[in-house]
């Protein structure tokens, strides 16, 4: 079973590509060169792993199942939550917080996710085909995504910004 697609647009956006073996989710977010690869395990209703390498990366660690997803992603002091109620082929949460988060609103239709993670500006668009892999792990894995592009977009405005 195998997860793919992309978030984010054409130019700023990254594709999404993993195997699902009904305990492993593996694979990668973004390109060879620039990207992530993704490894989460699930078992019995929890859910960890990594996405990134050793340094540059975050963790994934938290609950999941068919109604929900309750994550962190990241260590305790900089990292993200990430809360996700699943409903009739309907994902909807916060990611990030309740004052500086992003909404995720994703829809199925049972053979592809799509929607938007963040507002019409600063948001980003998902297109996903599930290739089987169960709808609230696909969520998740989005939102690792939009993680792994916003974290990376962040990195190359602070070098921007003190670089001159």
């Amino acid at each position: 079973m195998e997860l793919h697609g992309r978030v984010g647009g054409i130019t700023v956006g990254y594709d999404l590509q993993a195997r699902w073996d009904g305990e492993r989710l593996h694979g990668r977010i973004g390109g060879r060169f620039q990207g992530k690869d993704i490894e989460l395990t699930v078992r019995s209703g929890d859910v960890d792993g990594r996405v990134g390498g050793t340094f540059a990366g975050f963790d994934v660690d938290g609950d999941l199942s068919a109604q929900a997803v309750h994550v962190r992603l990241g260590g305790r002091i900089d990292g993200d939550d990430l809360h996700l109620a699943v409903t009739n082929g309907h994902v909807t949460g916060r990611f990030s917080g309740r004052l500086d988060g992003k909404d995720v609103d994703l829809n199925t239709d049972g053979e592809h996710l799509r929607g938007r993670i963040g507002g019409r500006v600063d948001g980003k668009d998902v297109q996903l085909g599930l290739g089987g892999v169960p709808l609230e792990l696909a969520a998740l894995a989005a939102v690792c995504a939009y993680k792994a592009l916003e974290d990376e977009q962040n990195a190359a405005s602070s070098s921007a910004s003190t670089s001159g």
